[in-house]
């Protein structure tokens, strides 16, 4: 792979946005309610946001000042008047009416009625939440981290859940959120949104046993370390094994019919023996098999 170096005090602040933008993506988006001291309610959305405690439940996100002009945003003037706000999570069905507050109306001008959204009182705190949005987090604001004076600079925003509301439309049987339901949407670089789907989720299994503590990759065989068919993604999987399987274990697992007709096969080719066991152990990998898949490999 071949790199490309850049120093970033030799770019602008446009260019360092483009770059950063594209590369550190997806970024949820936290669609937040504000109002000042005289009642006016402003709601704006922010791709520099994420979850950063759980206990306390904290999220941050981070108005920047407007690069042309160094102006700061009336979410931050709000927050610091009255230290509450709303974190509504945007999903697909409302998209493209949250983008319509990201524009720079004037003070005063409510982003609710521009975009046609729905204000919901709050239950702790004075700014409303948006009725149509699924996930609603009503928030106080612990502290506002000024990041520095030039256009660009962040203002991390520290709030502190105090009321969480669902949508029971996006639940499972459990009562938890369910994934494929929430239809959540996310910011890349320039006009680039993404949407989390069904056909985009998977899963990631934890390390197979009961301590929790996968062999890793280190530990691996030469010849499956440096493997010619397997990919990382592969070896990450097989690194999450806390044992390997015995000798005898392996053995048993040649003498299957699965495994026979393969063996027989490439009995007096060492070389291609290796390469139709490590095709085989990736298709086991592929079906979720991943100690036979090892039994394969140890063949």
């Amino acid at each position: 792979m071949k790199l490309r170096t850049i120093d970033a005090s030799s770019l602008t602040p446009a260019e360092m946005q483009v770059y950063l933008h594209y590369a550190i993506a997806p970024r949820p988006i936290c669609f937040v309610s504000t109002i000042d001291e005289n009642g006016e309610v402003n709601l704006s959305p922010f791709s520099f946001f994420n979850v950063f405690s759980i206990n306390p439940p904290i999220c941050v996100f981070s108005p920047t000042s407007r690069a042309r002009d160094n102006t700061t945003k009336h979410t931050l003037e709000n927050v610091l008047e009255v230290p509450e706000c709303v974190i509504n999570i945007v999903n697909y069905e409302m998209v493209q009416q949250t983008y319509l507050t990201s524009m720079d109306y004037k003070k005063g001008v409510n982003e609710f009625s521009k975009a046609g959204f729905t204000e919901l009182a709050s239950e702790t705190v004075k700014p409303p939440r948006v009725a149509e949005s699924t996930v609603q987090l009503e928030c106080v604001v612990n502290d506002v981290i000024s990041l520095g004076k030039n256009a660009g600079a962040g203002n991390l925003v520290i709030a502190e859940v105090k009321r969480i509301h669902i949508s029971e439309a996006i639940l499972d049987a459990n009562g938890k959120i369910d994934p494929h339901k929430i239809d959540l949407v996310a910011r890349l670089g320039g006009d680039w949104y993404c949407r989390v789907i069904s056909d985009n989720l998977f899963k990631i299994s934890k390390p197979i046993g009961s301590a929790g503590i996968g062999i890793g990759v280190d530990a691996f065989p030469k010849e499956v370390k440096y493997s010619k068919v397997l990919t990382g993604n592969n070896l990450g999987v097989l690194g999450l094994v806390e044992t390997l399987p015995s000798d005898e274990e392996v053995r048993a697992f040649g003498r299957t019919d699965e495994m026979k007709e393969l063996v027989d096969a490439t009995i007096s080719d060492s070389h291609t023996r290796t390469l139709h066991l490590h095709l085989k152990a990736q298709q086991l990998l592929d079906n979720g098999r991943v100690m036979d898949a090892w039994k394969v490999l140890l063949m």
